[in-house]
């Protein structure tokens, strides 16, 4: 490591980071813990469709405040 470099590093999950970067841009959320949600129990994709991904990681998901928007969910596809 350089001399500039902190030795301690922040362990952040996606819902944490995503939360911190909407925090910037004024946004009020909360992150939740995976698997806590509702939204996160069903599936993400139909699969009645050939080009839609067998494989989807759930990352977890965000609570918005003062919005339209309810949950945000976080998933990666591959």
């Amino acid at each position: 490591m350089h001399d500039t470099e902190s030795d301690t590093f922040l362990y952040q999950t996606w819902p944490e980071k995503f939360s911190i970067m909407l925090k910037e841009i004024d946004v009020d959320s909360e992150s939740k813990d995976i698997g806590t949600d509702a939204v996160e129990n069903d599936d993400y994709y139909s699969r009645y469709f050939a080009q839609t991904p067998r494989m989807v990681t759930n990352k977890g998901c965000l609570d918005i405040k003062n919005s339209n928007i309810d949950v945000i969910q976080i998933i990666q596809k591959g």
